[in-house]
């Protein structure tokens, strides 16, 4: 286990928050959900055929489990749907249907106070898990977009923060222009901080450092680097940085000079989703690291996507990371 994920764990359980997991009918699920309650890391709420959880091989005491379709809050969620959608041509009716989605009715249950995130995606698509989250919770005050990251942990390595990276976004946009680059680099430095506790220091990753290339893409980084400095100017945060200038001290002092990044960056953040999704793949396999995400940023409340690839301990790691997201925004109200 990493320190990384030790770290995530230990702070879930000294301030446990609740958490819903719709995905009660999913085998890996019920498994992390045994492991969650029997560290006592998080407090559970599971959606799904109430009987068949309760007669499934996990020890699952303590977990509230629920049936969507006998909920005594069904009615109520419905009715606080509808009015939160009526604008949209949402009726009563359609609003109640929506009460039999385990992820709608998840959802719900965070509107409305019940739980303090949300960990969904072992059988369902991205687009399903973040579809009800953004028409219901929206995205957090101030924030323009939602984007995702990965944790990376990567054994024997003393860069980044002693070989711990954020990697953005990996997941979410596809081809960000320079405005939606920089509010995710901004929201990146934020997440890093937050689960961290410790100064980001972001680089806006290009094939091009300080103007080595002149290209409309290294252009567009530049861009991005510029918004991103009068959007947050405390930030340690440079760009445009091939990925070497950023994590290796030589190379950044020879291509950056005087940069306060290149050399010791450990929030990255690359130029599109090919280049992201790539590049944390790389890591993760090529150098055996550890890969944590997709995490979720600018949702009002934290709602994260688990691969439909994961194994049980994938999903116990994101559980945790999502109450560390949750203790976060509630220091911030």
């Amino acid at each position: 286990m990493s320190a990384f994920l030790e770290s995530m764990l230990a702070r879930a359980k000294a301030d446990k928050r609740t958490i819903v997991l719709p995905e009660g009918d999913d085998e890996r699920t019920l498994q992390a959900a045994e492991r969650i309650l029997a560290e006592g890391v998080a407090n559970l709420v599971i959606l799904g055929d109430a009987a068949a959880i309760e007669a499934s091989p996990y020890a699952l005491d303590g977990a509230r489990v629920v049936d969507v379709r006998t909920a005594p809050e069904r009615d109520g969620f419905a009715d606080a749907l509808y009015e939160l959608r009526k604008h949209k041509g949402m009726t009563p009716e359609q609003a109640l249907a929506l009460m039999d989605d385990v992820l709608y009715f998840g959802v719900m249950m965070v509107k409305q106070g019940l739980a303090d995130g949300m960990v969904a995606g072992a059988c369902h698509a991205t687009g399903d898990v973040l579809r009800p989250s953004l028409q219901i919770l929206k995205t957090a005050p101030g924030v323009k977009l939602v984007s995702s990251f990965f944790v990376m942990c990567v054994p024997d390595c003393d860069l980044g923060h002693n070989g711990t990276f954020l990697f953005s976004d990996c997941g979410l946009e596809v081809q960000p222009d320079a405005e939606k680059l920089a509010h995710i680099a901004v929201n990146s430095a934020k997440s890093w901080k937050a689960l961290m506790g410790e100064e980001p220091r972001v680089a806006l990753l290009s094939h091009s450092s300080h103007g080595s290339a002149k290209n409309a893409d290294a252009a567009k980084v530049v861009e991005a680097t510029e918004i991103a400095r009068a959007l947050a100017p405390e930030l340690a945060l440079d760009g445009e940085l091939q990925l070497d200038a950023a994590i290796v001290e030589s190379v950044g002092a020879s291509k950056a000079p005087g940069s306060p990044v290149a050399g010791r960056a450990n929030v990255l953040i690359f130029p599109d989703l090919d280049a992201g999704n790539i590049g944390y793949k790389l890591v993760q396999r090529l150098a055996k690291a550890e890969a944590y995400g997709p995490v979720t940023q600018g949702i009002a409340a934290p709602v994260n996507d688990l691969s439909r690839g994961c194994v049980a301990d994938d999903i116990v790691g994101v559980i945790a990371i999502t109450c560390v997201q949750a203790q976060a925004n509630k220091a911030a109200e």
